[in-house]
């Protein structure tokens, strides 16, 4: 039966990165995953680009039962941490918008990145493997694998979540945190576009493809970025954002032309664009096909100069104050994340070991810390994973 100090199972970013630190230690470590090929959640990140950390990660930047549980991992790995390993390994990189980075050239850059390193610190990657058992053990544990058996001090989880199945996303990681007493946080698609149902998606079938800068809120929480209409309702950075703080049930608010004053418009142009249309007047400030139906379904009529004040009221209402509620969401199939995992009052923040489970730990997304969009959730990988190889 082959030996090691250190089994992650997982080669994912959370896990390469606890392979890479807890090899540099001296540790013999081994990495198993059932893909032909390490960090494939990575390849397609960032269409491709990998957006691999964002200059602003904060706790609060992260959705949690336990709010202050990840700030130990990203104080002590923190995105300049990992930038600075880019940069050494001559990586150019480009900042997009709101601290996103992301490769200049190709993801296979950081996956290479990582291999190398991996290589460097000795670790053994083991792929188109699959875990089929893990049992404990006096010492250690044993795992039975696709492989054969295998035994180690410490186990280090790092399965990733639900999304994506396609890639082979499964709930492995939730069936070994419950078979060694940790509770799970419920958990569900999160970074995904919401649906609507069959009678809206009708009427918002024009709007397929056109996107606009937003603000859309939920509750208290509130996202400034680009909204698409989609065949099967909304999508676009805002709607991701804000699809991992809603719930069933609850509506969204969008604002869809955010700090402009609509009903200010429409009144100046009434006054002094009379003959202008009001289509040529909306359309300076919304895509065309979208000012179209507003204008539609406030029952305007054609000449700005003849709109009333309660048109100009419904018509700014349903521009900055649009009310909708989504009937779902597109799934694990298209979600980037998944929100909840492995309930954080069981594992230890400065390690990542589970506090009743000595040797046993859990890294990246299968633990219940879930990033907003923008490469947070990359960075809670290069983070937990860290923390985690200093301590296995």
């Amino acid at each position: 039966m082959d030996q090691f100090d250190v089994v992650v199972i997982g080669a994912g970013a959370a896990g390469m990165m606890c392979a890479i630190e807890a090899g540099k230690r001296g540790r013999r470590v081994l990495v198993i995953d059932h893909a032909a090929a390490p960090g494939e959640k990575i390849r397609i990140s960032g269409g491709g680009r990998c957006n691999f950390t964002n200059l602003n990660a904060a706790p609060a930047n992260f959705l949690s039962a336990n709010p202050h549980f990840a700030i130990s991992a990203l104080r002590r790995y923190t995105p300049r941490d990992f930038v600075a390993w880019v940069e050494r390994e001559g990586i150019a990189y480009h900042e997009k918008t709101l601290g996103q980075l992301f490769c200049d050239g190709s993801a296979k850059e950081i996956i290479a990145m990582l291999a190398r390193a991996m290589q460097a610190a000795g670790v053994t990657l083991r792929l188109k493997t699959t875990v089929e058992r893990v049992e404990p053990e006096d010492e250690g544990f044993s795992l039975a694998t696709s492989g054969g058996p295998v035994r180690c001090a410490s186990l280090v989880v790092a399965t990733g979540g639900k999304s994506i199945p396609k890639m082979g996303a499964t709930g492995f990681g939730y069936e070994i945190a419950r078979q060694f007493g940790l509770n799970l946080v419920e958990t569900r698609p999160a970074l995904v576009p919401l649906t609507f149902e069959v009678g809206m998606l009708e009427r918002l079938k024009p709007l397929a493809g056109v996107s606009t800068d937003a603000v859309v809120a939920c509750g208290r929480a509130r996202f400034a970025e680009a909204m698409l209409f989609t065949h099967r309702g909304l999508s676009g950075p805002a709607i991701l954002q804000i699809s991992s703080y809603w719930r069933e049930g609850q509506a969204i608010t969008l604002s869809m032309a955010p700090g402009v004053d609509i009903a200010g418009a429409l009144k100046a142009a009434r006054q002094g664009r009379g003959k202008q249309a009001a289509i040529t007047v909306l359309s300076e400030h919304l895509p065309r096909r979208l000012a179209q139906m507003i204008l539609e379904d406030a029952a305007a009529p054609a000449n700005a100069g003849d709109l009333s004040d309660k048109a100009i009221g419904r018509i700014d209402a349903a521009v900055n104050a649009w009310t909708v509620k989504p009937v779902g969401s597109e799934g694990y199939r298209t979600a980037e994340v998944t929100l909840g995992g492995v309930d954080t009052n069981g594992l230890d923040s400065k390690t990542m070991q589970a506090k009743a489970a000595p040797g046993l730990y859990f890294i990246g997304e299968v633990v219940d810390v879930t990033g907003w969009l923008g490469g947070y959730n990359f960075q809670w990988a290069w983070s937990s994973g860290w923390v985690a190889g200093q301590a296995v």
